[in-house]
């Protein structure tokens, strides 16, 4: 025998070898794995690439995220900003409506519900505005005393 023939005739046999392993119950597919990792060397830099974007994705979804928080403080500045000029109104006894009441009001709300979900978010400021707001709120209701449109 040359070795041609050996070769040729074993060659023959591991790819029968590995035909029987693939089809027997034992869970050994040295077909897939064999195609994997060609799959795998064929695609490296795909990969590659893919991992990158994955990276460069992540440190651009946390940025956003930093520039979503950054809004959001500032709305809520904002809004306290409208709480403490209406309580300022209140104060120099400017009258108002009592649609201008509720607009305020669900400031108020929408600002409590920022300041109770940001515990670090410093809310000390508007908290005796907010009471003064609905203290004069539930006196001119009592008396009718809203400014009338």
């Amino acid at each position: 025998m040359t070795i041609t023939e050996i070769i040729t005739a074993g060659g023959g046999g591991v790819v029968l070898l590995l035909a029987l392993v693939e089809i027997s119950p034992i869970k050994i597919n040295p077909w897939s794995a064999i195609a994997k990792a060609l799959g795998k060397a064929i695609n490296a830099d795909v990969m590659a690439e893919l991992e990158s974007v994955k990276k460069e994705q992540t440190k651009i979804q946390k940025q956003l995220e930093h520039q979503k928080q950054i809004e959001d403080e500032r709305h809520a500045d904002s809004q306290r900003e409208r709480i403490l000029q209406f309580n300022l109104e209140l104060i120099r006894k400017q009258k108002h409506t009592k649609e201008s009441f509720n607009e305020i009001m669900a400031v108020m709300d929408d600002y409590e519900a920022y300041c109770s979900n940001n515990p670090k978010y410093p809310n000390n400021r508007a908290k005796h505005a907010i009471a003064n707001i609905n203290r004069v709120y539930d006196e001119l209701s009592a008396e009718n005393g809203f400014l009338m449109e």
